[in-house]
């Protein structure tokens, strides 16, 4: 595979391949109502912080996408809020013409017949380059670890700190964000919220979800919390903070 990785803004024409790549995301995972702030405007808001791949191959179709978005933090610590948190911070940060101090990944996405190809940790290359190359000193990321899943009752904390013999995080996408350079900096506990009413987690899940309290769902980092005689469930997703140091190129 000879792999072409360019920003949005470079092949804007990629747009629609973009969006209709197969991937493998839960459909719940695509019920976060703060991701509208973000995904809705990403295009022409943000597409020099969207990187697109595909291959001589297959010209135009796309292998992998990349999400990434420029802010200013709304204070210095990290946010426990993650995912949601920095998509609101760069939403305050466009809103108010604020020039950007920072940028996060949001984002990685393989299609779904290259998966454990190696494509992921290459987009995380190419995330820091463009971000080192608009001058970024940093690039941060709520990082969603891809294991965790199958742990769904494991907390995060516990869950993040395991290492190999070797030091390097147990979990394969920590592992990657470390090998890369990044440094695992805390979790972010309530990183993404969804919520919905008891149809409509049937609907995203095909599970019954009859019995009040903790449901396991595949995919899901953690148990989503089941409320019968309130008619509604709620799933609050912890991720990981990674911070990549970065030199910039700009």
């Amino acid at each position: 595979m000879t792999l072409r990785i360019t920003t949005l803004a470079e092949r804007p024409e990629l747009a629609d391949a973009m969006w209709s790549m197969e991937n493998s995301w839960p459909e719940f995972m695509m019920r976060d109502p703060m991701a509208n702030l973000y995904y809705e405007v990403c295009t022409s808001r943000y597409p020099e912080f969207v990187l697109v791949a595909d291959d001589d191959a297959e010209p135009g179709r796309i292998v992998a996408k990349a999400f990434s978005v420029p802010f200013v933090p709304r204070r210095e610590e990290l946010p426990d809020g993650g995912w949601d948190s920095v998509i609101l911070w760069a939403w305050h940060t466009r809103r108010l013409g604020e020039v950007a101090t920072a940028v996060s990944a949001l984002e990685i996405t393989v299609r779904r017949d290259l998966l454990g190809t190696g494509l992921s940790p290459i987009m995380l290359g190419a995330l820091r380059d463009n971000a080192a190359g608009r001058g970024f000193t940093e690039l941060l990321a709520p990082v969603r670890p891809n294991a965790k899943h199958l742990e769904p009752r494991t907390p995060m904390a516990e869950y993040a700190a395991r290492t190999r013999p070797d030091g390097l995080p147990a979990d394969p996408w920590l592992r990657v964000h470390v090998r890369a350079g990044g440094e695992i900096v805390k979790v972010a506990p309530r990183s993404m919220t969804v919520s919905g009413t008891l149809a409509e987690w049937r609907q995203w899940t095909g599970l019954p979800f009859e019995a009040a309290g903790p449901v396991d769902v595949p995919g899901a980092l953690v148990p989503v919390h089941c409320d019968t005689k309130q008619d509604h469930a709620v799933y609050v997703e912890p991720n990981v903070w990674v911070r990549h140091t970065l030199t910039p190129t700009a």
